[in-house]
């Protein structure tokens, strides 16, 4: 079975006004923010389908209330910035106890919870030194420089389509002969990418050595599995080959969990019994306050301290007096030790496992040609079956037309999916009965289309 493109033509058209009528409100505060660029706090909430995203009102748990009036099902949760829940009950207290009880939320000096938090990422993802930033981007900045430092090397080898936050070197695809290119559309870059980067495909090892054998790549970085270009899953024997190849030819390995920690409590670095040199996180550890880690081995540590002349105190760093600061590091120690926890990530993948298991059904039913991956407490279906095995492939498989629609659809009917695509992640409070919601419009989104 196909989808009717005039059909779904027709029916956008109708899930266009319809948002617009239940949205008024939002409009025209969109409408009046004429010192915004963009019209949004920041440029990426335009990706919201409908041409002007909704305003929030207030949000708890896994729900959120706009100022219209309509309040979601929310399976986007922040693109996981989210993930222990809007609010969740340790993280405001510990907030609160911390700003206000306490009082002092940046004053350049440690805590013990920095501590507590750095011993406990050290059991959950295998490596025993860690340091704290405000986003994964900024760890990933400064764990590219840390590698290019200790190996002497100038270039990162980093996967086509892949993402790390906005960080120059990773904005990279193949080439129509495998060589490195800008990604399309990346704003303002700093120079040549050729000058900094060597590209690989996802799931192909042939790739990877092709891109090391130059001898120049201080470091591999990756996800585990992509998850910003849909999910893109690790074939077996790919992460095991990373490591066997970053061994071989003197690159480290960087692991950036910042979405695949929904894979568990010590994300695929546990799950799937990786060894990396690093391991970068963000967003979902603050409970919802910006928050960011890096971690690096022991013998990673002891070539950095080393290395005459490097100045790991200050100019070096990685920058910033808000990093570390006490709040950030009050909100990770209540999210990493009440709520992410080994007992909420098991119902949190059981409800994914049933998002997915529902999903496949419905696609069986009508015998539709799309495919849902599951990652953990994650789940995405994509336009394309089989699902594609690497980045370029999972671009090649996008349709806004088909994406707009699936996203109006079911913003229209009270469930939120991330906007960049179509994902949904659980997070500790959400229900089965919430599941069941959107089988039941995904199942009435998909027959009015064929």
């Amino acid at each position: 079975m196909k989808v009717d493109r005039n059909k779904l033509s027709s029916n956008l058209v109708k899930e266009r006004e319809l948002y617009l009528q239940r949205n008024p409100k939002s409009l025209a505060l969109f409408n009046s923010a004429t010192n915004l660029f963009g019209q949004v706090p920041m440029t990426w909430m335009n990706k919201w389908a409908g041409g002007f995203p909704i305003y929030l009102d207030h949000a708890k748990g896994n729900r959120i209330t706009s100022v219209d009036g309509h309040t979601y099902i929310d399976f986007a949760l922040g693109d996981t910035a989210a993930m222990a829940g809007h609010s969740p009950d340790a993280v405001s207290e510990a907030i609160n106890n911390r700003y206000t009880k306490l009082g002092g939320a940046t004053t350049m000096l440690p805590t013990a919870d920095a501590q507590w938090v750095s011993n406990e990422l050290a059991k959950r993802f295998k490596v025993p030194l860690w340091s704290f930033s405000l986003s994964a981007t900024d760890a990933n900045r400064w764990a590219l420089r840390l590698a290019r430092m200790v190996t002497g090397r100038s270039k990162v080898l980093a996967f086509s389509y892949g993402y790390h936050g906005t960080v120059d070197e990773t904005f990279v695809v193949s080439g129509p002969n495998g060589e490195t290119t800008l990604r399309p559309g990346n704003v303002g870059a700093p120079g040549n990418i050729n000058d900094t980067t060597r590209v690989a495909e996802f799931n192909d090892l042939e790739s990877v050595e092709k891109a090391l054998a130059n001898g120049d790549v201080a470091v591999i970085i990756t996800e585990p599995a992509l998850t910003n270009i849909g999910i893109v899953l690790p074939e077996p024997g790919f992460l095991e080959g990373l490591r066997e190849l970053a061994t071989k030819y003197g690159s480290l390995l960087l692991i950036d969990e910042t979405h695949t920690f929904s894979a568990g409590i010590g994300g695929m670095t546990k799950a799937n019994n990786l060894n990396p040199d690093i391991v970068t996180i963000g967003k979902s550890i603050g409970g919802g306050i910006p928050s960011g880690a890096y971690g690096i081995t022991k013998e990673l540590a002891d070539k950095a301290t080393k290395q005459t002349g490097a100045d790991l105190v200050d100019v070096g760093g990685v920058g910033g007096t808000l990093s570390g600061n006490a709040l950030s590091i009050a909100a990770m120690r209540a999210t990493l030790e009440k709520v992410l926890t080994e007992e909420n990530f098991s119902h949190m993948i059981k409800l994914a496992t049933k998002f997915t298991t529902e999903v496949q059904q419905v696609l069986d039913e009508i015998k539709l040609d799309w495919s849902i991956s599951q990652l953990g407490a994650r789940a995405e279906y994509r336009f394309a079956n089989p699902a594609p095995i690497n980045g370029s492939e999972s671009a090649l498989a996008s349709d806004d037309e088909l994406d707009e629609y699936m996203h109006l659809f079911t913003i229209n009917r009270d469930i939120l999916m991330t906007p960049f695509h179509n994902m949904a992640l659980m997070c500790p409070v959400t229900k089965e009965s919430d599941i069941d919601r959107h089988t039941e419009i995904f199942r009435e989104a998909v027959n009015s289309i064929i």
